[in-house]
């Protein structure tokens, strides 16, 4: 008996040898939904690709059928005959065996262990939960200190309201395929054996399919939705909506959507995690005598105390006047204010007199250890 030359299986779904399980499903659906003889009435190559795709999926998605095809692949016979250390398959003749009609032998029963439950076991649907989603979103500094609420307008996948996620409609029929028993025969070589249904999946009763989502459950809209920024966020924050991803397949749970904030720089505070860092200029007789002065805040105005002898550079510290803390309701960070001596220019003779006047009175030369300290 001749042997029917078949396509790889892999390259009937269009994935590498070594593809996961999720890109061969994704593959599979995105062909059967192409092919489906519901969505191709009377076109017999559809038809005919569909059986294949599904056949394909059929092998590739159990774990020991796809380990024997990656071994043998099509031509088991020719390697169960093959010399020992050429790639052989263990020294079993499949030849002439009918596995339908074979009484008073076990093999089907082998075959149908090897292959968990047997050929002719009903292909379940899958239900795969939706995948989560993420999109970027840009905010001022004000926003993302104090929180807002923002409105998104966003792309997801939502269960078909036609199908409502089954991806059929009407009342199930028997399969014509199959004829309601859920499998069909199909030959390999001189192999013969039953595998499940391509058109029913095994279940011996099919529904038409919707139109609306193509058999997938799912369609995709755009939706508009406000969402709710917490205090305290900063750039790459993710900001969670649950159960607002893509919704999943045959009543499975929708994934999460997940935005990723980006907060705009402000022009006078500068942001380290929750703390806030600021430069504030004093005078030389503020630094020299202290002073209390006015600095600017989140909470608005606030009294900072300025030592007597402040150099210029000289950090202080306000306790709580830094940003909420996300991780830790109720907590702020601090505000560090960096204090800058704005030294006069000596425009006035009288002010040229008196910083004369002040350097007699104090002639400690800042530099004096300078070079000690350089070694030089």
């Amino acid at each position: 008996m001749a042997t029917t030359t078949k396509q790889d299986y892999y390259e009937l779904l269009g994935v590498g040898r070594k593809a996961a399980q999720k890109e061969i499903r994704q593959a599979y659906r995105k062909l059967a939904r192409k092919y489906h003889p519901d969505l191709n009435p009377g076109d017999k190559s559809s038809e005919e690709k569909f059986k294949q795709v599904q056949e394909a999926y059929d092998v590739l998605s159990d774990a020991k059928k796809r380990q024997m095809y990656d071994q043998f692949g099509f031509d088991a016979e020719r390697r169960s005959a093959a010399p020992p250390g050429q790639g052989a398959a263990p020294n079993v003749d499949f030849g002439g065996f009918d596995f339908d009609g074979a009484s008073g032998t076990n093999f089907r029963d082998l075959f149908s262990q090897f292959f968990r439950g047997g050929a002719g076991a009903a292909a379940a649907e899958e239900n795969e939960p939706g995948s989560d989603l993420e999109y970027g979103i840009e905010i001022d500094f004000w926003e993302a200190v104090r929180g807002t609420v923002k409105k998104v307008t966003i792309s997801r996948l939502e269960t078909c309201s036609a199908c409502g996620g089954t991806g059929g409609v009407g009342s199930p029929q028997t399969c014509e395929a199959c004829h309601g028993t859920g499998h069909v025969s199909q030959t390999s070589g001189r192999m013969r054996f039953n595998v499940a249904c391509s058109r029913c999946g095994g279940s011996g009763r099919v529904r038409p399919m919707c139109r609306t989502c193509g058999g997938e459950g799912r369609v995709r809209r755009a939706e508009t939705i406000d969402v709710r920024i917490p205090a305290g966020v900063q750039s790459g924050s993710r900001v969670r909506v649950p159960g607002h991803g893509n919704a999943g397949t045959h009543g499975a749970p929708p994934g999460d959507l997940y935005f990723i904030t980006e907060v705009k720089p402000h022009p006078y505070f500068e942001r380290r995690g929750d703390d806030l860092y600021t430069v504030v200029p004093i005078t030389v007789t503020e630094a020299a005598l202290g002073a209390k002065i006015e600095v600017p805040t989140l909470d608005g105005r606030s009294l900072l105390r300025v030592p007597p002898g402040t150099s210029s550079g000289q950090k202080l510290r306000l306790r709580e006047k830094g940003v909420p803390s996300v991780r830790q309701p109720g907590k702020r960070g601090n505000l560090y204010v960096e204090l800058q001596v704005v030294v006069p220019k000596p425009v006035d003779e009288r002010v040229r007199n008196l910083l004369r006047e002040l350097a007699k009175l104090e002639p400690e030369d800042p530099r004096s250890d300078l070079f000690a300290r350089a070694g030089t």
